[in-house]
């Protein structure tokens, strides 16, 4: 790559200025002088926004501004306007001696002519020929979450998004497509904005995208390689438009709990002589919350240029407060998007940037944790000195002041984005065109901590002496792209070949510092070092005990390198086809199997376009796909096949110590990549005068040589465990996505969206030819007190997530819990061993599905979106631990331990910490998931164009039978699903939202 770079700049001077002035020649001799401007507008005479304009058989084009105006500079006659936008039926207009043009849409349910982006490039709707959901900007009008990837969530089909803790603000969901694939590499897709692959969605601000595409099936997505088994998402940023216009988006939220898990109260917990009385009455939960979240944002944006260039500025800024007392975001972006394209077409240039600023103070989710089995007669401050939090040591292990380390530990990050890329595309005839694209994205991270010396925890436990600690992390990638597009019509044969070359380098460094004993606690973790670094380390640290000092740092890097090259096919507008191959390397994988061949081919037939079906038929669309592809998973650690050593401690020699060095991991030079083979089947169509469409597909996708470790005997090996490429997993499901327009009328409108998916999971091996083991592997260790052991089971033939351990048989006389042993004999839990547990149950929802209803009546339009996951099982944590009678004395229970209650009924300790499925729920829920309301009218001020308002409310309210709060707090996104394996959560909330939109 620097070769390269090195060669192309080591030209002499008159090389460039050849090329400038060739460049600008050709520009100015095809420069015409015609400018025309237009009005878009729908059926009743409202103006459209975003419609698309282009000049056909050029790469020219713009997009109209909030008032529906366009204007284009240095047309010529007999060229042809193509108009097109989402939901209305496309136009073209000749290009004749007017001047302007008063363009009138029709609406339309049609979707087939929508323009869709997959790898490198966009297809009408009616070529694609492999799973692909767009969505629109309409389609993400969702404001108020944590990140941008909310605004996605429930609508498509197949794709799951969850955030368990939605009112932490430094809280982004985990996103997992078609199930899970992989056991130790990353699960989440790769996203692509703006076509730079990798790109980091925390850079995004919601009203900056235009569009996303979720490429699920193996033919679209095999074309990113090593990258592609996980699925591919592609986030298209807004353009520019012709004309000068200004936005602003500002909103304020609240975020109130609706799900507070009910304890003990002080005079409960002495009635019930739950411990020792301490004589306050403290309301933990209470105490380490705020009353609401408040959170506000604002967007500014500024775009104009003309028909040859163009330009939108965006600028953001948001302040958020999370639920607990210490969370905080602070945060400002901006996004600059620059285009140029020469008067005859010849050339196009590109820029993109993007800067991001934020500070960060760290949520404790453990804090909640605390407001849970804390004695509620504990005193927030200690009562002899009323200047000082009262320390705690008592009830399960860990416990501690959380009020206190909300107030007075510093704990948080402050860091910057900066993504920016640039890409020059020369049309170098009609048919013929390259493209180069250079960009780099890079993430910094300077983290901080410190706790005072007044602190209960380092008084107690660190003899009084404060301690500080700064981290700095660095990401950078650099890419490096080359692609060419070659079309040719041949009668009826349309031909689109696509080629390209692709070089990514990765590189991550980082350093950290720790002390403690300051002088003083003014200057917090900015002066590490005026600490006392040489004070011994205890050989037995105590709870609470604070004492540490560190320095560490470290960098690593990879390279990935790809050939790459595509060819779309269709004949007559009836037959599609599409072939691809990608030829890629990796500096991860071991010496013999750096390189790989992804290849992926799909088809499609329009059955409507046929002579033989019937003209007036109900179906106005119907078109028959289908496609395989082979993809891959790298996303795992640098440097995992190769020879490294570390440290082992030091050895005296003579008075002197000497580093030890050896070996920190096995070698496995066969180390590669995770292989996934994709199958996919589809139908797309649109029905009933274009008033319902959508698609249905079902996918079977088979990822072999999952990466993980595994464990190996020593000798002949150094270290316990490999990091291998051992199982295979098996998802297979149908997919389900309807868009239909109800009513259709002059002042009113109703329309409803469904998205429904199945996912079937099955572990079909651990074991190849070269490591044979055990058909299982234990998962969802469960902590102390107690140590109940693992609560769920991996294995062989069997979906992910199932729950293993005793069944239970009720309660007996006396409160203890029985179960039935591996013979079906009823015995008492504590009795019973190993050989007697089973699969009771599974975490993983076998259905998902959601709905969304939009209504529309003059200017006031309302949407309610319903979301909901169906058959699976969740296994209660916080009833297991806290909602018997019999849970450690000193500790506080759920109000419903005592009473007549299901889990009141455990009432001997002998049974206390057996793993049973009488802890296991059913988790099915249906959500009110969003619920919002909007009315725009005209503005009376001349430089306003129009102003809406809106509100909306998220998380309404959840029909569930899960008895500890909101089903979607525990994660099935993984591999292990529909358990947590802490008491640590952060509380779900109700968020009431405000805003206004306007248009300059």
């Amino acid at each position: 790559m620097r070769e390269f770079i090195l060669l192309f700049f080591r030209r002499p001077p008159v090389f460039y200025l050849s090329i400038i002035l060739w460049i600008c020649m050709a520009s100015g001799a095809y420069a015409q002088q015609k400018d025309i401007s237009g009005l878009i507008s729908d059926m009743q005479g409202n103006p459209i926004a975003g419609a698309t304009i282009k000049i056909k058989d050029t790469a020219v084009g713009t997009q109209s501004n909030e008032n529906g105006q366009f204007i284009f500079q240095s047309v010529r006659e007999g060229g042809v306007l193509q108009i097109s936008s989402t939901g209305y039926t496309g136009v073209d207009v000749t290009i004749d001696a007017r001047s302007h043009y008063q363009i009138t849409l029709q609406e339309s349910a049609d979707v087939i002519d929508e323009v869709v982006v997959v790898g490198y490039g966009t297809l009408d709707k009616k070529e694609v020929t492999s799973a692909i959901t767009h969505l629109g900007s309409k389609d993400l009008n969702v404001f108020g979450g944590n990140a941008v990837l909310n605004s996605i969530q429930g609508k498509v089909a197949g794709l799951s998004v969850v955030n368990t803790a939605q009112s932490d603000p430094n809280a982004g969901p985990s996103i997992q497509l078609r199930g899970a694939s992989s056991r130790n590499a990353g699960l989440g897709p790769l996203y692509v904005i703006n076509g730079v692959p990798g790109g980091n969605v925390d850079n995004l601000n919601q009203n900056d995208i235009e569009s996303i595409d979720v490429l699920k099936g193996g033919a679209a997505s095999a074309i990113y390689g090593t990258r592609g088994s996980n699925g591919v998402i592609i986030i298209t940023t807004k353009k520019g438009t012709g004309i000068a216009s200004a936005f602003y988006d500002g909103y304020a939220s609240f975020d109130i709990v609706n799900n507070k898990i009910p304890v003990l109260s002080a005079e409960d917990f002495v009635k019930y002589n739950r411990g020792t009385d301490f004589g306050a009455k403290t309301n933990w939960f209470d105490e380490v919350s705020r009353d609401f979240a408040y959170n506000q944002k604002n967007t500014v944006q500024f775009s104009g240029g003309g028909a040859s260039t163009n330009y939108i500025v965006s600028v953001d800024y948001r302040n958020a407060n999370g639920l607990d007392l210490r969370s905080t975001k602070r945060e400002y972006g901006a996004r600059l998007n620059l285009n140029h394209t020469s008067a005859n077409n010849l050339y196009t240039a590109t820029f993109n940037i993007a800067p991001r600023f934020l500070k960060a103070n760290n949520s404790s989710h453990n804090a909640f944790n605390q407001s849970l089995t804390l004695n509620p007669t504990l005193p927030v401050f200690d009562e002899s000195n009323p200047n000082r939090y009262y320390f705690i040591n008592t009830g399960f292990s860990g416990s501690y002041n959380p009020v206190e380390e909300l107030r007075t530990v510093q704990s948080g990050t402050e860091g910057k984005y900066i993504d920016w890329n640039a890409a020059f595309k020369l049309n170098l005839t009609d048919d013929l065109s390259t493209q180069i694209m250079l960009g780099q994205q890079s993430s910094d991270f300077f983290g901080f901590g410190f706790t005072p010396s007044y602190n209960t925890g380092a008084i107690n436990g660190n003899n009084g002496r404060n301690s500080a600690s700064r981290d700095y992390n660095k990401s950078d990638q650099y890419v490096f792209e080359w692609i060419g597009n070659y079309k040719k019509l041949i009668q009826e044969h349309n031909f689109n070949l696509m080629g390209g070359y692709s070089y990514n380098y990765f590189v991550n460094s980082g350093m950290n510092a720790g002390n403690q004993n300051f002088p003083s606690d003014i200057l917090t973790y900015n002066s590490l070092g005026t600490g006392e670094y040489n004070i011994p380390i205890p050989d037995n640290p105590q709870s609470g005990d604070y004492t540490f000092r560190s320095v560490g740092s470290y960098k690593n890097d990879s390279k990935l390198i790809a050939f790459f090259g595509r060819l779309n096919y269709n004949y007559g507008g009836r037959y599609y086809a599409s072939a691809s191959l990608r030829y890629e390397g990796s500096s991860k994988f071991g010496y013999d199997n750096k390189w790989g061949y992804f290849p992926a081919v799909s088809l499609g037939w329009r059955l409507t376009e046929e002579s033989f079906f019937p003209k007036d038929s109900w179906i106005d669309e119907l078109k028959l796909r289908a496609d395989y592809g082979e993809t891959g998973n790298q996303d795992f650690g640098n440097y995992l096949s190769l020879d490294t050593y570390t440290g082992f401690g030091y050895f005296n020699f003579n008075g002197l110590n000497y580093q030890v060095w050896g070996p920190s991991q096995n070698t496995n030079y066969n180390l590669r990549w995770e292989k996934a083979q994709n199958f996919n089947a589809g139908l797309d169509f649109e029905l009933f005068q274009r008033k319902l469409s959508g698609s249905l597909n079902y996918y079977v996708r088979t990822n072999r040589d999952l990466l993980g470790y595994y464990n190996v005997p020593v000798p002949p090996f150094v270290q316990t465990t490999t990091f291998v490429n051992v199982g295979t997993m098996k998802n297979s499901g149908v997919e389900l996505q309807l868009n239909a327009a109800v009513v259709q009328k002059e002042n009113f409108s109703y329309s409803i969206t469904f998205a429904g998916a199945t996912n079937n999971n099955k572990f079909v091996s651990f074991s190849n030819d070269t490591y044979r083991g055990q058909d299982f592997q234990f998962m969802a260790g469960m902590p102390s007190p107690g140590s109940p052991g693992p609560a769920q089971r991996l294995e062989e033939g069997r979906r992910i997530g199932g729950f293993y351990m005793y069944k239970s048989a009720g309660i007996d006389a006396t409160g203890r819990l029985m179960v039935y042993d591996k013979n079906d004999n009823i015995i008492p839990g504590n009795m019973a061993n190993e050989n007697d547990k089973r699969f009771v149950g599974n975490g993983l929802p076998l259905y998902t599905a959601s709905l969304g209803n939009t209504f529309t009546y003059k200017k006031l339009d309302v949407s309610v979106f319903l979301r909901g996951a169906f058959k699976y099982d969740i296994f209660n944590t916080t009833a297991f631990y806290l909602g018997t009678p019999v849970t450690q004395s000193g500790a506080n229970v759920l109000a419903s331990a005592y009473g007549k209650g299901k889990y009141a009924a455990l009432t001997n300790a002998e049974t206390y910490s057996t793993l049973s499925d009488y802890f296991l729920e059913k988790g099915d829920f249906l959500k009110i998931d969003n619920v919002s309301v909007g009315y725009s009218f005209d503005s009376p001020v001349k430089y306003i164009n129009s102003i809406r308002l809106y509100g909306v409310a998220r998380n309404l309210y959840t029909f569930t039978n899960f008895t500890t709060g909101d089903p979607e707090m525990i994660s099935v996104n993984g591999l292990t699903p529909g358990i947590n394996t802490s008491l640590s959560y952060y509380p779900s909330t109700v968020q009431f939202l405000a805003g206004v939109q306007v248009r300059f």
